[in-house]
């Protein structure tokens, strides 16, 4: 797999193309927009093109938040989730990081796990009848850098 890298203007029709094979709507296009332009989202590309993104804050009671991952249907369970992932947690510019997935995506809750996360609890309401877990990981800091 190439290496994960920070998206740019370039990226835009790509991303919103995959986003809307994903959820079915181009709802999250301004999102998508405001993060490449905040240098706050990344891709993993493969040999066919764009395979996945992420896009994360850093204003989560001051820690890192990975507030989407798009995967290609195409490219799912190629390990594309787990790289960017990965990736992110290399670079966060804090050393606690959160994230989420709906109780019912048993995929995602694996793709958390197998990365290291753990769960650190959930949220009420936001999808009806379908909570939220939140995930945690501490990055690894080493002395001297």
């Amino acid at each position: 797999m190439m290496p994960v890298i920070e998206a740019s203007i370039e990226h835009i029709d790509d991303l919103c193309t995959m986003d809307k094979e994903v959820i079915g709507e181009y709802s999250r296009k301004d999102m998508i927009i405001k993060a490449i332009e905040e240098k706050r989202c990344l891709i993993q590309r493969t040999h066919s093109g764009i395979a996945g993104f992420l896009i994360f804050t850093t204003n989560f009671f001051e820690c890192s938040f990975i507030s989407l991952v798009i995967v290609k249907p195409s490219e799912r369970r190629k390990g594309v989730a787990s790289s960017l992932l990965a990736s992110f947690v290399s670079m966060a510019p804090t050393p606690k990081i959160f994230s989420s997935t709906n109780q019912s995506n048993l995929q995602m809750q694996k793709v958390f796990e197998e990365a290291g996360f753990n769960r650190s609890g959930f949220i009420e309401n936001l999808d009806d009848g379908d909570p939220e877990i939140i995930y945690f990981k501490s990055k690894v800091i080493e002395i001297g850098k």
